[in-house]
């Protein structure tokens, strides 16, 4: 049935597509507009990977990324100073205006009202309107599970069980649980008897707080691997300045901590922006790019190569690459999926099996009894306010 439906969808937008395009002016003189929470020269984390996915997405559709893009940085998640970032932007003559942080949120909705032949494209929420306004996200705890394999086989390999990780919040948001969740069942599935200590920042980006959070959990709970969701790469540099091991998040790390990364949760923006970017080009308002698009938020995953790990690195123990690509197929081909009432289990040498198990959180209660299916993607992407079993608040 969720493959009918996933059919039905992808016929429907192909049709809405073709709809669009011949009813609009395929402008290629589309101006682009983007609110970013940290510097656009960044090199690595959160602004660099959606910074990445624009000039990618632009360039692939042969777009001018020094004359057709305008870029507003640094901007706090404060309403003010966001509406007056759409302000100059909408000053420059924008077409599309993408807000990249979370508590951008009810800004852009003011901002959709204020300016409505303008559409407003908003990372990591919920609200939207049939007009001018969507949201866009993925399942970021599909490539959170892939690179728990690549933690919990190094924390088998180096005898330490106790796993480290660094969050901007924790119960508070469903993006934060379900990421952490699903790499705390990615390290169980390698290491039943793994523990992940969970150090928790209260903002989204803390470079002096995320290395020393990482710090407190490898002396303080002996932590042998370091993962985070957070927007920069300082736990990954501690955890390797501290001889042991991690797995970042949002662009690949290795060049950051060469003799400690192992792989990093990341994101190909890129997917989702050129989407966007030929929608808006090629449908005459913005309702119809929202027609188009959708106004509930989109949400691809494995499949879409929205997400994915990034490059193993030669830090990885034996067996990695083996039973991350076993466990990428099974999600892929819609055989298994995460938060489910099927457990996987890995040996060392990367062989993988299925068993059902009750899915049960840190408080002993079961999620999804065994055998079940996924948890919906509502509760993933909005209601999950709890840690699975094996989670510890350090």
């Amino acid at each position: 049935m969720k493959r009918l439906i996933a059919l039905l969808l992808a016929v429907l937008m192909l049709v809405s597509f073709a709809a669009c395009s011949e009813g609009g002016n395929a402008d290629a003189d589309i101006k682009i507009g983007a609110i970013y929470i940290n510097s656009k020269n960044d090199t690595a984390g959160y602004t660099f990977a959606h910074h990445n996915g624009i000039t990618k997405a632009m360039e692939e559709l042969g777009l001018d990324v020094e004359t057709q893009l305008f870029i507003v940085d640094e901007v706090p998640e404060d309403k003010e100073q966001v509406l007056s970032a759409v302000d100059t932007l909408v000053g420059k003559g924008v077409d599309i205006v993408f807000g990249i942080s979370f508590g951008y949120i009810d800004a852009l909705e003011e901002a959709a009202g204020e300016y409505p032949d303008v559409i407003f494209s908003h990372a990591t929420g919920y609200k939207s309107n049939d007009t001018n306004f969507n949201n866009y996200f993925g399942r970021a705890y599909q490539a959170r599970y892939l690179a728990g394999i690549a933690a919990g086989l190094k924390s088998l390999e180096i005898g330490n069980n106790n796993v480290g990780y660094v969050a901007a919040y924790g119960t508070e948001y469903a993006e934060t649980a379900s990421g952490i969740n699903g790499f705390a069942l990615g390290v169980q599935a390698v290491n039943p008897d793994a523990k992940l200590y969970v150090k928790t920042l209260g903002a989204w980006a803390d470079e002096v707080n995320e290395s020393a959070f990482a710090k407190e959990l490898i002396d303080s709970y002996k932590c042998g691997v370091i993962s985070q969701h957070c927007d920069s790469a300082q736990p990954q540099i501690a955890a390797e300045n501290a001889g042991v091991f991690g797995c970042g998040y949002n662009s690949d790390m290795t060049p950051d901590a060469p003799k400690g990364h192992l792989t990093a949760a990341i994101w190909n923006w890129n997917v989702y922006y050129a989407t966007a970017i030929k929608a808006a080009m090629d449908c005459g308002t913005a309702d119809q790019f929202v027609s188009t698009m959708g106004s509930s938020a989109y949400y691809g995953g494995l499949k879409e190569n929205f997400v994915d790990v990034s490059p193993l690195s030669d830090n990885c123990a034996e067996g990695t690459k083996e039973a991350i690509e076993a466990v990428r197929k099974m999600i892929v081909d819609g055989e298994w999926d995460v938060f489910s009432g099927v457990k996987l289990s890995i040996a060392a040498d990367g062989t993988v099996a299925k068993a059902d198990a009750d899915l049960v959180d840190n408080a002993g209660n079961v999620i999804v009894a065994a055998g079940g299916e996924s948890v919906e993607d509502s509760v993933i992407t909005g209601t999950m306010n709890y840690f699975v079993a094996g989670v510890e608040v350090a």
